[in-house]
């Protein structure tokens, strides 16, 4: 990593303390280890106030919401700090029309005002801001003068809600920003017709953690060492980019295993035979340390998506996370792109029935060579290779584009 003893302020998407692992905020965590490291979580609304102030993710932030406050919460990291923004007024259910660019602009000043406050407070200056796919808040620094302006594009969110304000958000942050890194090919691809400082670095995962799962002396978690063997599971958010119709199939056809679909469980896009059968099972959201235990008790890992728009450019964090702790892996064909990192080392199936076929082939098959050859793709595609390749693309950008 070049860039090393700059301030940097990461204004991210997901919370701070949020119990799925994120790209935003491993990637802040990462930056951290050369340089001071700013990281603004996505705000509060009034809504969220009313439904979550009895939380303890609530009582943790209570103190930090005033505006003019510029006081920070310290991490385990030294050189990393969480902003808290003010408490906004929610303004996503509104047409995209002018009153919702209005009441977004005074959501825009509230958390610039703090960001103000705290720039001063805390002596940073010639700093790098990146938005780190938050493109709620397009113009929040407007005014403001931070020395690199990036847009870290990662996969869009599928929710109805994001896309009635996206396309226009984005395509702001897009063309006002210096530098745009985007997660998948795509996305690259439509940026980089828009902003010629386009470049693509790929998701990866956590190897360190998921590695944990190689631990003989580690035991599988005890709702998946509870169901009778063999176990196929999944790992992740069950919900909208799930292909159920392909699952039904599958499971239906596949009575004799256990599938464990482990995560938040988003009920609107879950049918009911999925919950009714009775080889599927349900343990609900576990905590980012359970991951490996969890991954350990799987025979064969999923990724069951919907091959369609919304996620032909998705680049999940679990695929690399079951690799890495050298579980054969069974995927849809829904991402092209991902064949390129993985190998041949995956199989990505076109249907039910090669969905099948991969998985009965998996447990036949599976062996410590198989698992050695993923362990090795799994290292190859790292969070530290690829935060890695951020920085020095940042780096390339301070010193080649701008400086001169």
């Amino acid at each position: 990593m070049e860039l090393k003893g700059h301030q940097i302020i990461i204004f991210g998407l997901p919370r701070f303390d949020a119990p799925i692992e994120s790209a935003n905020y491993t990637t802040a965590k990462l930056l951290a280890r050369e340089n001071e490291v700013y990281y603004i979580e996505n705000p509060f609304t009034l809504r969220d106030f009313f439904t979550l102030r009895k939380t303890p993710e609530y009582q943790l932030r209570k103190e930090y919401f005033s505006p003019t406050r510029h006081s920070l919460i310290e991490t385990d990291i030294p050189n990393l700090k969480v902003i808290i923004p003010p408490i906004l007024l929610p303004v996503n259910f509104l047409p995209e029309n002018g009153m919702f660019r209005t009441v977004l602009k005074f959501n825009e000043f509230l958390i610039r005002a703090k960001l103000k406050s705290i720039l001063q407070a805390h002596k940073i200056r010639d700093y790098i801001f990146i938005n780190s796919s938050n493109f709620h808040y397009p113009t929040v620094i407007d005014g403001l003068t931070p020395r690199l302006k990036v847009y870290h594009c990662l996969d869009s969110t599928t929710l109805p809600f994001n896309h009635r304000h996206e396309v226009v958000s984005e395509d702001i942050l897009v063309k006002q920003s210096d530098v745009v890194i985007c997660s998948s090919k795509k996305v690259y691809e439509e940026k980089k017709r828009q902003n010629p400082y386009s470049y693509f670095v790929a998701n990866a995962a956590d190897l360190g953690h998921s590695s944990k799962a190689l631990n003989p002396d580690l035991p599988v978690y005890p709702a998946i060492a509870a169901l009778k063997k063999p176990v196929i599971g999944y790992l992740g958010e069950i919900g909208r980019r799930m292909d159920y119709d392909l699952l039904q199939k599958v499971i239906l056809s596949n009575p004799d295993k256990s599938f464990a679909f482990v995560g938040p469980v988003s009920g609107e896009f879950v049918p009911d035979w999925f919950s009714t059968a009775e080889n599927v099972h349900f343990p609900g959201p576990i905590g980012h340390d359970d991951r490996p235990a969890v991954i350990k008790g799987f025979d064969v890992a999923l990724i069951p998506f919907k091959k369609n728009e919304e996620n032909d450019s998705a680049f999940p964090l679990n695929l690399f996370e079951y690799m890495g702790a050298g579980k054969p892996v069974v995927a849809t064909d829904f991402n092209p792109d991902l064949k390129e990192f993985t190998k041949g080392a995956v199989s990505f199936c076109e249907n039910a029935g090669g969905f099948s076929e991969a998985i009965n082939t998996a447990l036949q098959t599976d062996n410590a060579e198989q698992r050695k050859t993923r362990v090795t793709i799994a290292a190859e595609n790292t969070w530290e290779n690829r935060v890695d390749a951020i920085a020095d693309i940042l780096h390339y950008h301070l010193e080649e584009v701008i400086q001169p």
